[in-house]
């Protein structure tokens, strides 16, 4: 009777799988369906054992509605699931099955809401999280990534095989950290499938540890990550001031290093520069190589320029692309939301895009967001607001009234440029980047604690993002 019973559910589960694979992904059916075991078959009620909870209730968060039709179908309008699921290693202990302690499919409490945290399966087959655009055949390399660029194909030919581990990308916004972070992972992928490669950014990293540590699940999710054999984490400075959570990533960093898997982090910084990083973890980003990517010079923005557009299959005139090149300063990313709208705007108008449109989508899209508004402009804004001569900014003065126009200068340059740290001390008569960030702090703690300065930053930087003419 067993036996039969046995047969029974196999076959229902079997029909189940044949509906849930005509409707999702087969790299999504190989993840959540696969490790699935029918065990038992009463009545109308058919029950699973998976993994784990977080296995079940990632489930019934993401495939409750396929679930529901493929049992239905294959059972009748009232059938019904139940799972059951083990603490420890989902299919054996010391040899032998656990038995499993029945959990009904209506019981799901909060998650940790990861789909990879699947314990005892050591061979991980999950979506890398990577943007397929991001390779090395889309980078133009220049004197500004040369470095990085080399350091990153090396790795990606020989990941955790080289000195380069891990690799700390960092530079200002719109420099292609992450570009050149996801090429990694593209060419792992595309080279080699016995490597599990994730991209994660840091402020996901954090809240799956918070849901982690609601349920008690911190072991769960470290050993997940240190099964990955590249891990990619972007931004890695917002991880500043989260103790908890530097302090798991640093175990896990341990684990992996040790092991001899690859990690890949990005910052706006250097691991020098991080505040509200613990100082053992700083010692580890420096164990590898730290690559600086700096701004693109005017050729090398030119030849991003006529990279993009080839792909995109436009073509602009030697006028228009000078234009672009010269009002698009060392930002990537600007870059190539300019083009982008251009191609937009020539598309819906049925215009050609001369440089009466791209003035217009550079004007709407770049200067008038306020995102290239200059080191100049800023300087008169503030100097005209405190009445203090702009030379004086630059100058060697302590007068109260200059110091603090020449820190909220800096700090504006800081928030609402794209200018580096060094590019920004420099137009402050040479001042070392690290003036840069006290001041940026100092301007911070005073908009915290004094009201009235708020209130004269929002003022200041209303004007400052004005249009012009």
């Amino acid at each position: 009777m067993s036996y039969i019973m046995v047969q029974d559910c196999n076959a229902v589960w079997n029909g189940c799988l044949s509906v849930i694979r005509e409707e999702i992904s087969e790299q999504s059916f190989r993840t959540w369906f696969e490790p699935i075991r029918p065990i038992r078959l009463q009545e109308n009620t058919l029950t699973l054992q998976v993994p784990n909870k977080f296995f079940f209730e990632w489930l019934e968060e993401h495939y409750l509605p396929v679930l529901r039709k493929s049992i239905r179908q294959t059972l009748g309008p009232k059938a019904n699931l139940e799972y059951n699921y083990v603490k420890d290693d989902p299919w054996q202990k010391n040899g032998k099955r656990k038995q499993p302690a029945a959990t009904p499919a209506t019981e799901v409490e909060n998650d940790i809401r990861n789909p990879f945290v699947i314990p005892g399966i050591k061979r991980l087959k999950i979506d890398p999280q990577l943007n397929t655009s991001y390779t090395f055949e889309n980078l133009i390399v220049g004197d500004c990534n040369r470095l990085a660029c080399s350091a990153a194909e090396a790795i990606a030919n020989n990941p955790g095989g080289t000195a380069f581990n891990p690799l700390f990308l960092f530079g200002d916004v719109g420099l292609g950290k992450t570009h050149l972070a996801q090429a990694i992972g593209n060419s792992v992928v595309k080279q080699r499938d016995d490597k599990t490669v994730l991209y994660v950014s840091s402020e996901k990293f954090t809240n799956q540890i918070i849901e982690a540590i609601k349920n008690n699940a911190v072991s769960d999710f470290t050993n997940f990550y240190q099964l990955v054999n590249v891990l990619i984490i972007d931004d890695i400075q917002f991880l500043a001031g989260k103790q908890k959570t530097q302090e798991i990533f640093f175990h896990i960093f341990n684990q992996l290093h040790q092991s001899g898997n690859q990690i890949v982090l990005t910052s706006d910084r250097a691991p020098k520069d991080l505040q509200g990083m613990e100082e053992r973890l700083i010692s580890r980003f420096k164990w590898g190589l730290s690559a600086d990517l700096q701004a693109p010079d005017y050729e090398t923005m030119m030849a991003i320029l006529e990279h993009k557009s080839s792909v995109a299959g436009i073509s602009f005139s030697p006028e228009v692309k000078h234009y672009i090149c010269d009002n698009i300063r060392h930002n990537i990313r600007e870059l190539e939301g300019v083009i982008v709208n251009l191609i937009a705007h020539a598309s819906l108008t049925r215009k050609e895009i001369d440089l009466d449109l791209a003035q217009k989508v550079i004007y709407n899209v770049v200067i008038n967001t306020g995102s290239v508004i200059t080191l100049d402009h800023i300087k008169k804004c503030v100097a005209d607001h405190y009445e203090v001569p702009i030379d004086k900014l630059k100058s060697q003065t302590r007068k109260r009234n200059i110091v603090l126009a020449r820190q909220l200068s800096m700090y504006f340059a800081k928030n609402i440029t794209n200018h580096s740290l060094k590019a920004i001390g420099d137009s402050f008569g040479g001042r070392d980047h690290s003036t840069v960030i006290y001041s940026v702090r100092a301007v911070n703690d005073m908009i915290d604690t004094d009201a009235e300065f708020k209130r004269t930053v929002k003022d200041i930087e209303k004007k400052l993002r004005q249009p012009v003419g």
